[in-house]
């Protein structure tokens, strides 16, 4: 039963958690691959091998432990779901078979019904997905080969099959978990019996209100020009003397992500990559080089390989211009003034912000920092960034921190001062002072309780048969049928 409430809470808030990735090859961010299960027909044979593991090693048989719909899972599924815990840090330690078999399940139930009530994926959003997890493998892992003996596989294709099929899985079944409790609110009348109904009301930790300032270096536009002169010397090289724009990325791109594959991206409209990049992207013909461009994160050139419909295959080149020693130093001096003036009471934080922070996002309110978790304005101590808390854990309401410094996506230096504006120690739950986050709680149960409807009528409606030792678990659902 835990296992499965935490498996529902991870699912809604996996699905209600809201990231925006600006331009995801620089974030280089990766996703971990589970082999769960195998699409087939209920009737599909599958062959069987013993294998045995010695000490506090777990034996398994690689059968098929149960069938939902069109997908089965097999004995090794589970085992595969519980290195996969080890290997993330989580306690495995009251964790069975019988709990990774019924998250298992809700795994296929989810993604079969997906396909019932057409819930449609186009193969190339999935292929552009399956790519950049490709790409990152490799990176990751140094080189492709060591990504397919890691996976005993044969070749790329062979491997790319297999995500494929894995991606459209879970994207089908992350879908219908979002479909099901897409509509679902809460009012306020119910977020008030919902307090009031509590038996134990719960501890908030401390939580502060933030505000902050941020002083970036200014790039000189010589230096923007150098860039730019160097990026259309590429371009000449390559349309004039058929140089390679793959090893020219490979050689100068600023691009960590994909540099060494050549500055490879397989793109779609619905890729959140910045406006400029993809505008830039679907505006080019196979073969044509593009003029050099600007975004948030640098110059770029692109180079379209390939056109497949609404996928676009490109190549491209970033080229970062740098600051200089006397910019530096300018922003430093700034940050200094600033910070004196308001501890001076010459200016109020806020009215500096306004006028002289660089951070688009918080400079008209103030500074004022938002919670991408909650919307709000507060920040529990004990949740937010690691970076952040050790910035603020000992200021009191009121302080401002010293001149801090950190670096933006590009690498160049910024800096910033933060003001903790309003500070409230660890409370029970007040139902005005924390209506918020009452009203996360009553969401999500609320949502809870759908899914569990859910579940239990799909159960009824699908083809489910569990084997072996599975059909002796005590499962908070109905999957064992007599």
């Amino acid at each position: 039963m835990q296992l499965r409430i935490m498996n529902l809470k991870f699912t809604i808030k996996s699905i209600l958690a809201a990231g925006c990735v600006l331009l995801s090859s620089y974030a280089n961010a990766q996703e971990v691959i589970v082999t769960d299960s195998t699409s087939i027909q209920p009737d599909a044979e599958v062959k069987k091998e013993n294998v045995t593991k010695q000490g506090s090693q777990r034996m398994k048989v690689d059968g098929i432990a149960a069938v939902i719909g069109e997908y089965i899972i097999l004995d090794s599924d589970v085992d595969l779901m519980y290195k996969d815990m080890q290997s993330q840090g989580m306690s495995t330690a009251d964790v069975t078979d019988c709990n990774l078999a019924g998250s298992l399940m809700e795994n296929k139930l989810y993604a079969h019904h997906a396909i019932q009530d057409s819930i449609i994926i186009p193969d190339s959003q999935i292929s552009a997905t399956v790519d950049q997890q490709i790409q990152g493998l490799a990176q990751q892992a140094g080189s492709m080969e060591k990504v397919l003996e890691f996976y005993k596989k044969e070749s790329e294709a062979e491997l790319r099959d297999e995500i494929f099929q894995l991606t459209k899985q879970r994207q089908l079944a992350q879908r219908m978990q979002q479909k099901i409790i897409e509509e679902i609110e809460v009012t306020p009348e119910e977020v008030r019996q919902y307090y009031v109904g509590m038996d134990e009301k719960p501890m908030f930790g401390t939580e502060v209100e933030l505000s902050q300032i941020v002083i970036e270096p200014e790039i000189p536009e010589s230096e923007k020009q150098k860039v730019i002169d160097r990026l259309n010397g590429f371009k000449a090289d390559i349309e004039e003397n058929g140089a390679s724009f793959s090893t020219k990325a490979v050689l100068y791109s600023q691009d960590p992500g994909n540099a060494s594959d050549g500055g490879r991206i397989t793109l779609t409209r619905k890729d959140a990559f910045v406006k400029e990049f993809k505008d830039v992207a679907f505006s080019l013909q196979e073969g044509e080089i593009s003029e050099p461009f600007e975004t948030e994160f640098g110059y770029h050139i692109i180079q379209v390989d390939k056109i497949r419909g609404q996928t676009v295959e490109l190549r491209h080149i970033i080229l970062i211009p740098d600051v200089t020693n006397a910019s530096v130093e300018a922003a430093r001096t700034e940050i200094d003034t600033l910070r004196s003036k308001i501890t001076a009471g010459d200016i109020e934080f806020a009215a500096a912000a306004r006028e002289a922070s660089d951070e688009e996002e918080t400079k008209n309110e103030g500074g004022k920092l938002i919670n991408p978790r909650t919307g709000d304005t507060r920040f529990e101590l004990t949740k937010i960034d690691p970076e952040l808390f050790k910035q603020v854990e000992g200021l009191e309401e009121g302080e401002l921190s010293l001149v801090l410094t950190q670096k933006d996506r590009s690498g160049r230096p910024q800096y910033k001062i933060i003001k903790v504006t309003k500070k409230v120690e660890e409370h029970e739950a007040d139902y005005a002072t924390d209506y918020l986050k009452i009203k996360e709680l009553a969401l999500r149960d609320k949502q809870l309780e759908a899914i569990e409807e859910w579940q239990t009528e799909k159960i009824n409606d699908t083809y489910i048969k569990v084997n072996g030792k599975y059909r002796d678990c005590e499962y908070t659902s109905g999957w064992v049928k007599n």
